[in-house]
């Protein structure tokens, strides 16, 4: 978890997880809002970390377009969920199934905008 404090107080925080080669950017909160305290706190504080850890990869979580001017390309992400009554649950599924489509094409439309040289000059 990293912590930004303010006169020794908490007011935001980022919780990751991480296995051996990755750490995982998932959740985030704030009780003041400062210009910049979101990306300190959930991705240069967590560089860093991955940074003096030697992890090989930092999966910055999902959503946010404002990630490809920090470096971060889209990746597909997963989540699993069990609903109980049948019909709502038919009902996400579908949804889920349009979402995924309309999904995929807005990857590669932020894909298509990488910040990354697409190739190597000769």
């Amino acid at each position: 978890m990293i912590v930004a404090r303010r006169d020794g107080r908490p007011i935001a925080a980022a919780i990751n997880l991480r296995n051996a080669h990755t750490l995982y950017g998932r959740h985030w909160g704030a009780l003041e809002s400062w210009p910049g305290l979101h990306f300190e706190t959930c991705y240069y504080q967590a560089l860093d970390y991955c940074i003096a850890h030697q992890l090989q990869v930092y999966e910055a979580g999902a959503q946010g377009e404002h990630k490809l001017a920090r470096g971060f390309l889209p990746v597909t992400t997963w989540s699993a969920h069990w609903l109980a009554h049948a019909e709502f649950s038919d009902a996400v599924a579908y949804f889920l199934a349009r979402e995924t489509q309309g999904v995929g094409r807005y990857i590669d439309e932020l894909t298509a905008h990488s910040p990354f040289r697409k190739t190597l000059p000769e």
